[in-house]
């Protein structure tokens, strides 16, 4: 096995055992990078002076008296482009954000250094991760590793690509609607949406901040795990972070079984129009897995998922309409040259800056909240919202997981989907779970037949109960394999 290849677990004890060092299993990664993607597009850019130098210091750490209790540090992660990393750029794949480099780390980054992993290279993603498909980055062009024609999924579509197509070890990426969960799916790698809350979003550029959560991107549960355990925690700076300790979340995989385990089976989930045979027939055939290994099936029914749609297209760009203002041309990032006055600054800055995208959400999310109609739209979403939400609560008062697709399709070729609502559909699985702040993860479950392209399902547990989490999509990865 080439050291590109391996993922966290494996790089960890390869490094505790001497068997190679920090900078040469990141310079593996760096080669990879010159390789592969030229034709992948994952990364934007890759600091891989910093990112020896990182690993340099790794393995003098791992050398020194004080090395054994950093026996695995030196694993190098790919960033998504809007997490800040001191001294890097976060461009947010936008154009209105062209030369600005970050001053600081985000909580998220420093935790990963506190960790011993290195933050090496930064991938691409849907602009301002507003996209299921990663087509509306600005800066660059990102393919599925399995099929070059087709999309990696989005937002989070450069770091699938980058785990998927190994030119990673691991990622962060993050979810707002389904940005790990789909894009996992299309590129066969294993991603974890967290409670809301169980990581910190300081120094993560917001969209929506009622539902945005950093997740990790790996080639494997118990990789997801460890990265989980190094990411998750208090934040002094994110005031929706719970004092709570952080569990062993690798430990909590020890044992992992599906027998005895009550899964929810959501006709809601199961009965939709639209999903594709193949993808039912991966789903149908996971179901019959867990039941074969001891599961116990249980119907269950979310009455309100419905309506998750559009309250999240409420939500989302309303929130995102409030905290892309920030970007006027004024403080950093893009500012028109042909301005003649302070409005002409503001229209033309973000008229320039901004894609298609962005522009219809920030315009859907002003409307939402203007004079008028905040209460007839805004307002009522969010009491929607808490319907939806109470929908998963009485679900998991009966089982201890839900087990659904993942997305309705496979990944789908370049320019498939023009229509916006087609493209949001793709959210469709991923979405009631995030309004409702529980945890959710996507696991590699099978290939269809006759374009030979990955398919996840998801699992979903009840908020902060990634130990169960996490030990369910192990025990699934394990009979599926």
């Amino acid at each position: 096995m080439e050291l590109f290849e391996l993922g966290i677990k494996q790089a960890q004890e390869g490094l505790a055992k001497g068997e190679f060092s920090s900078v040469e299993l990141t310079q593996a990664i760096i080669d990879r990078y010159h390789a592969k993607n030229g034709e992948i597009g994952a990364y934007l850019t890759f600091d891989e002076e910093d990112a020896l130098r990182l690993a340099k210091e790794a393995d003098e750490v791992r050398g020194s008296a004080a090395g054994e209790t950093h026996r695995g540090t030196g694993v190098p992660i790919a960033i998504k482009d809007l997490i800040n990393v001191k001294g890097q750029p976060c461009t947010c794949a936008s154009k209105i954000l062209k030369g600005y480099v970050s001053p600081y780390d985000a909580t998220v980054v420093k935790n990963l250094k506190a960790n011993g992993f290195i933050p090496a290279g930064r991938v691409n993603m849907d602009e301002f991760a507003m996209g299921s498909s990663t087509e509306n980055s600005a800066l660059g062009v990102t393919r599925n590793p399995y099929d070059l024609t087709r999309v990696p999924g989005g937002s989070s579509g450069g770091s699938a690509a980058a785990v998927g197509g190994n030119l990673c070890i691991a990622a962060l990426g993050t979810d707002t609607g389904g940005s790990i969960r789909q894009p996992a799916s299309f590129c066969n790698c294993v991603g974890v949406k967290p409670s809301y809350g169980r990581v910190s979003r300081y120094g993560v550029t917001a969209f929506a901040s009622s539902l945005d959560q950093v997740g990790p991107m790996t080639k494997s549960v118990e990789d997801a795990a460890i990265l989980l355990k190094a990411l998750a925690g208090h934040d002094e700076m994110d005031g929706t972070t719970p004092h709570d300790p952080v569990p062993d979340y690798v430990k909590a995989l020890e044992g992992a079984s599906l027998k005895g385990v009550k899964l929810g089976l959501a006709k809601e989930y199961l009965e939709t129009a639209g999903m594709d045979p193949e993808v039912r027939r991966i789903t149908d055939e996971a179901i019959k897995v867990c039941e074969a290994a001891g599961a116990e099936l249980v119907e269950v029914s979310l009455p309100h998922t419905e309506y998750a749609m559009a309250v999240y297209y409420v939500i989302a760009p309303a929130e995102a309409s409030a905290n892309l203002s920030r970007f006027d041309g004024v403080r950093y990032g893009h500012r028109s040259e042909l301005a003649k006055d302070v409005y002409s600054l503001y229209t033309k800055s973000r008229a320039e800056g901004f894609g298609p995208e962005v522009k219809r959400r920030i315009i859907m999310g002003t409307y939402v909240l203007s004079s008028g109609y905040y209460d007839a739209y805004y307002g009522k979403a969010q009491k929607v919202r808490t319907l939806i939400k109470r929908d998963f609560d009485q679900a998991f008062a009966k089982v201890d997981a839900l087990l659904t697709p993942c997305a309705p399709t496979p990944a789908f070729k370049f320019g498939a989907n023009q229509d916006p609502l087609t493209m949001y559909l793709n959210d469709l699985y991923t979405i009631p779970s995030a309004l409702a702040g529980v945890c959710a993860s996507s696991v590699p479950a099978g290939f269809t037949k006759d374009t030979n392209l990955p398919v996840g399902v998801q699992f979903i547990c009840g908020g902060f109960k990634e130990e169960k989490l996490l030990k369910i999509s192990k025990a699934f990865e394990e009979v599926r394999a």
